[in-house]
């Protein structure tokens, strides 16, 4: 498998615990389609993120884990960015519990989900079809990694927990990086 490294000495980003539901295919289009008519470059990760609604959840954990000023720095990141939906597939009270008693496992959970540089959707695919069936390794700023394959046409994510996210939109622009959406929040071991 290849693996990008990317390293970061201080990052973050997104998400908590990974569940296994999937996403019905009509709200994967409405988070598909929200993020390409809100989204735009004129702003960074956090700010393109404040501005669509699709990611208030995500914006609310960013600023709890005081994540904010590193995802609006230069980077350039890339940000596996889990919708107000994966969230909403937590258990009941996830959320709550890490954004006001647990910051320091928030803060695990968000960086899973960033890596270095700006990896846009053709980039990654290619890596992933030279990898073959073992799929992609994706080393993230926090320290783990992800695998990426193509399953049905679509990038899938696997954490180190084994659950998949689906990648619903690509290449969301901002000024220090991209961000690609998902359907899943993922979980680091």
């Amino acid at each position: 498998m290849k693996i990008i490294h990317f390293t970061l000495a201080s990052v973050a980003a997104l998400a908590l615990v990974a569940c296994a539901a999937e996403t019905p295919a009509e709200d994967t289009a409405a988070d598909a389609t929200a993020v390409a008519d809100d989204a735009t470059a004129a702003g960074t990760i956090v700010e393109v993120a404040q501005g669509n609604e699709t990611f208030s959840t995500l914006v609310t954990a960013v600023t709890a884990a005081e994540l904010g000023e590193t995802l609006s720095g230069t980077g350039p990141f890339t940000v596996f960015a889990p919708t107000n939906d994966a969230f909403a597939k937590l258990p009941a009270g996830s959320v709550e519990k890490l954004t006001t008693d647990d910051k320091e496992t928030l803060k695990a959970i968000l960086t899973y989900h960033v890596v270095e540089g700006s990896v846009d959707a053709a980039t990654l695919t290619t890596a992933i079809t030279e990898a073959g069936d073992a799929g992609y390794t994706v080393a993230t700023v926090g320290g783990g990694t992800l695998t990426a394959k193509i399953v049905d046409g679509g990038v899938v994510l696997t954490d180190a927990a084994g659950n998949t996210s689906k990648v619903t939109a690509t290449d969301v622009a901002a000024s220090n990086g991209l961000i690609h959406v998902i359907d899943t929040v993922l979980m680091p071991k």
